[in-house]
């Protein structure tokens, strides 16, 4: 017989492969999940976009075979109103693993870690893994409080985070502390926002309506006192015309790209231009948070300073003109980066390799701030 070699390892088995994994031997996986090579997009498509259905798809089948009992009562919704439930559900959880990235990624010069989107992303998607398997208790309605286990997702940002955004030991524990607290309160704020948006999908039902409202300290609101919270993200285009063609200093630009996600304003977009001068380069990026970028603040209203000073250079952040920004420094590479946040929702950022910061900070004043502030009104 002849040697036909090994078969192939099919998709939903890699997948199987990563969830155990990651849920039961998490120490060991979070530095194979470090080293692995990939992008934003392969891990939606190979992973984000099968365990995030998982609930909404469950709930789905639950609500409509079993309905929910209170009581003697039972209530059985409609096939297009538990659709458009289970529909708005699901994109909230895409979006919100998003945002969550965003906010890692963000926060991490503040607690000296590497700020790598992917790498943030990676935390974002592969820690929520625990949160998603759990939603498969919906096919029950019963045994939907059993969805507490999902807190176990929260030990695995805990053991994550500092692997994979290389966070140092001294620092890591705030990291932690802050992005835990984040995830929390964008997990309650998605789902207070998605009780009024199912509600299109069909009426409410009989046995009454439940309505509510939360505003959390430092964060956007989501009641009627905050119109300007509501607005959905400014079109990833619009924000490419706030990067300038030059930079000071004889930078020209020589690339330019967006990207956004999401919809109305659960979403966010982002617009990046590269400039170089000679063998220099200058990353310029505007990012866009949406309704839920107040979560990017949370630093400032935590008033969250730290400063390091190193042989060859320094780091620091802190409030400037009462914005939160950070700062750091390498002469040794001649590399920097400075960013700040323009009203609780957009991050403008430069970063790369030139004489002096200064540089960067020039090419943030370069993006026209009141135009943003404008914006988000």
């Amino acid at each position: 017989m002849s040697d036909i070699g090994p078969l192939p390892v099919s998709r939903n088995s890699l997948l199987f492969d990563r969830v155990k994994a990651i849920l039961t031997t998490p120490k060991t996986e979070w530095p194979l999940i470090d080293a692995e090579p990939t992008t934003i997009g392969a891990i939606y498509k190979s992973y984000v976009i099968q365990l995030a259905a998982i609930g909404p798809v469950a709930g789905l089948i639950g609500s409509l075979a079993f309905g929910y009992s209170i009581m003697d009562i039972t209530y059985r919704p409609t096939i297009g109103s538990a659709l458009g439930v289970a529909i708005v559900g699901y994109v909230s959880a895409l979006v919100g693993v998003y945002i969550l990235a965003l906010v890692i990624d963000y926060l991490a010069p503040q607690f000296g870690a590497v700020k790598n989107r992917t790498q943030a992303f990676k935390i974002a998607a592969y820690g929520w893994t625990a949160a998603w398997v759990v939603g498969i208790f919906s096919l029950i309605p019963q045994l939907s409080f059993l969805a507490i286990l999902g807190l176990y997702s929260l030990y695995l940002v805990y053991l994550g985070l500092p692997i994979v955004m290389k966070a140092p030991a001294d620092r890591a524990m705030g990291y932690v502390a802050v992005v835990l607290v984040i995830a929390i309160v964008l997990s309650l704020m998605l789902g207070l926002l998605i009780a009024p948006l199912t509600r299109a999908f069909g009426p409410p039902a009989d046995v009454g309506i439940v309505a509510g409202s939360a505003v959390v300290p430092g964060l956007a609101g989501t009641d009627n006192r905050t119109p300007a919270a509501n607005k959905p993200p400014v079109a990833a285009s619009v924000l490419q015309t706030a990067l300038p063609a030059t930079l000071p200093g004889g930078f020209t630009r020589t690339s330019l790209e967006s990207a956004s996600a999401g919809a109305g304003g659960f979403g966010g977009s982002n617009a990046e231009a590269e400039y170089t001068s000679g063998d220099q380069i200058v990353r310029l990026e505007i990012t866009d948070m949406g309704s839920l970028g107040g979560l990017a603040s949370l630093g400032g209203a935590m008033n969250i300073e730290s400063s390091k000073q190193t042989a060859t250079g320094y780091e620091k952040t802190g409030k400037v003109d009462g914005r939160l920004t950070t700062e750091k420094w390498d002469a040794t590479g001649k590399a920097g980066t400075y960013n700040t946040v323009v009203a609780d929702r957009f991050m403008v950022e430069a970063a790369g390799t030139a004489p002096s910061i200064d540089v960067f900070k020039n090419a943030v004043a370069s993006v026209n701030v009141a135009a943003l502030e404008a914006m988000a009104k």
